[in-house]
């Protein structure tokens, strides 16, 4: 009989795919997958020299070698003048380039330092990208998977004994009713406990908000202030012939002054001029023009995503539609209004925003299930959401179903067995 079963499900089976436990939102995972991955993928683009020719090129007098005056202006810094940037000296031919050409004493100068670090600060940032979400997978503690897992096949259940598909664990309807009281015994002994999932939750979420901020201030810090504008430049320049007026030009010059200082025969102080043609400016420039439309969108959205959970703590206990449809879009399961509202009456907003996750991890039968028997339970015990508990981890009641080294609040738990 199981072996007829099995060849049953086993198509079935296929077109099933398991999926990571869902334990944050889609704006969370921007920051610490796609962020992360552009910012490594423009490390690598800057890196690529074979594609792009060296760092930097100079060139002056036959008086100093060539590969020491590049050392020096690529360790030393560039710079341009500003009273070079005209158009109109520009087209006359009086300039060679935009930002170059003679030097007076007066001069107001730019200086140029920020190429040496862009691959070291692009890697910096992607690493201060990951740590909310390496925190955050820290303190969850792999709770939301160890609950739901072997519930994957649940809706497959047709036999009183577990089944085997191949490399596939198919659960029994015994198994699944175990593991539902296991779900149920882990929110119901731990309800005050299991806040501090949620509690870690909304703060990396709120973190995640404050470092695109830090982030947008130290990138305008490093490039001298001209960040925060930049996108606006960008957006308002029209005229791309003209390379006086391209925004782009005064931040990311690609030829640049550089003066080598040596001693003469006669010890006096000799001034040796050098024009340094930067080539991967063409890429640094379309790389911060990228990263300031990704970060003002990525502010947007961590701004949101800060006001929708704001929306949440104030409408859950308010609004049995607003729970409905929130349920609904996290689960395709049925739900029962009265059920609903007893599990809301009897959960505080931590409580609450842990069961929306399960529900985002559960298939709908099972869920819907999980809800009822909770339902019912905390009709029946009538524990209290509003007081302040005494309730420690680690306490003697409750322990962990594995040994391992996590916090008493990261995976399911069990009864001690009486000895």
């Amino acid at each position: 009989m199981l072996a007829a079963a099995a060849s049953t499900l086993a198509p079935r089976l296929k077109r099933i795919t398991i999926r990571k436990p869902i334990i944050e939102n889609i704006v969370f995972k921007l920051h610490y997958q796609m962020t992360v991955t552009m910012l490594i993928a423009f490390v690598i683009l800057v890196c690529a020299r074979e594609y792009f020719g060296e760092h930097i090129r100079c060139m002056s007098d036959n008086a100093i070698p060539q590969r020491v005056i590049e050392n020096y202006c690529f360790f030393m810094a560039t710079f341009t003048i500003v009273r070079h940037y005209n158009e109109s000296l520009l087209e006359g031919e009086f300039l060679p380039h935009p930002g170059v050409g003679p030097i007076l004493e007066s001069d107001e100068t730019l200086n140029h330092t920020y190429y040496q670090w862009v691959p070291f600060v692009l890697f910096i940032q992607a690493i201060c990208f990951y740590i909310p979400h390496s925190i955050w997978k820290k303190k969850e503690g792999g709770r939301i998977h160890a609950l739901v897992q072997g519930l994957q096949y649940a809706s497959l259940a047709l036999e009183n004994d577990d089944m085997k598909v191949g490399t596939m664990d198919v659960p029994s309807k015994k198994t699944i009713n175990e593991r539902i009281d296991i779900i149920r015994k882990d929110i119901i002994l731990r309800l005050k406990i299991t806040r501090t999932w949620s509690v870690w939750l909304v703060s990396m979420e709120l973190l995640n908000f404050l470092h695109v901020m830090f982030q947008i201030w130290l990138i305008n810090k490093f490039l001298n202030g001209h960040f925060i504008g930049l996108g606006p430049r960008v957006l308002s320049y029209r005229d791309w012939e003209h390379r006086i007026a391209d925004p782009l030009e005064t931040v990311f010059p690609k030829v640049t002054k550089c003066v080598f200082h040596k001693f003469g025969p006669s010890g006096s102080i000799q001034q040796h001029d050098a024009l340094c043609v930067m080539a991967l400016n063409i890429i640094h420039e379309k790389i911060y023009s990228v990263l300031w439309f990704w970060l003002l969108f990525l502010f947007i959205a961590s701004f949101l995503a800060i006001v929708w959970r704001a929306i949440t703590y104030f409408a859950y206990r308010r609004s049995l539609r607003f729970n409905q449809v929130l349920l609904k879009r996290a689960n395709v399961g049925k739900f029962e209004p009265i059920n609903v509202i007893r599990v809301v009456n009897g959960c505080q907003f931590g409580d609450w925003l842990f069961l929306y996750y399960l529900a985002k991890n559960m298939e709908g039968i099972i869920f819907q299930q999980l809800l009822v028997t909770l339902a019912k339970e905390l009709q029946a015990s009538e524990i209290p959401s509003n007081g302040v508990g005494n309730e420690e981890p680690g306490a003697d009641d409750p322990v962990l179903m594995d040994t391992v080294n996590y916090d008493d609040e990261t995976l399911p738990l069990q009864e001690k067995k009486s000895s």
